[in-house]
């Protein structure tokens, strides 16, 4: 498992589809681009942001819930793409014992920013599904395939995502 953090919360155009840019922590510095709802990435968004909600929203809820009943949100991690469609588990432990919980990558996130936990990536999802990009230099430098490639324009990756689907990332 690779170790990631969120970078960003951006809308592709010209579909307004929020995608979440999951980062590497270390090595190659692949992002992972994840396609969510609306409602999850304005989630997203708030914690990042440092916005509070006057009423505990159900991220919110969720995590008191766990902490309450003594449930430690170990890490969250993205595990597969199957059909289109991310997976991803939560990883608890309760009373000493660990369980895994499958998820939604949106849901899985949302918990681990309120949370504070990590958030990792199975290491032969990254290396199939993972580009090379830096917003400060709107290059990417590697293809969806993990090789290494010359500096290519942003405009690569945007007509890479206009030929995806949302309902493809789930």
């Amino acid at each position: 498992m690779v170790e990631m953090r969120l970078t960003g919360v951006k809308v592709e155009l010209p579909t307004n589809t929020p995608v979440v840019l999951l980062q590497e922590v270390g090595g190659e510095q692949r992002t992972l681009p994840i396609f969510v709802g609306m409602p999850e990435a304005t989630s997203m968004l708030q914690v990042l942001q440092g916005q509070a909600s006057p009423r505990p929203l159900t991220y919110d809820l969720f995590t008191t819930v766990l902490d309450d009943v003594g449930v430690r949100l170990e890490r969250v991690a993205i595990t597969d793409l199957r059909n289109g469609t991310y997976y991803a588990e939560l990883h608890l432990i309760a009373g000493g014992a660990r369980k895994v919980v499958s998820a939604r990558p949106s849901d899985a996130i949302n918990l681990a920013l309120r949370a504070g936990c990590a958030i990792v990536c199975d290491d032969d999802l990254l290396a199939s599904e993972g580009v090379r990009y830096d917003p400060d230099e709107d290059a990417v430098q590697v293809s969806p395939d993990g090789e290494p490639q010359a500096e290519v324009l942003v405009d690569e990756l945007k007509e890479w995502l206009e030929h995806i689907r949302p309902e493809d990332f789930g």
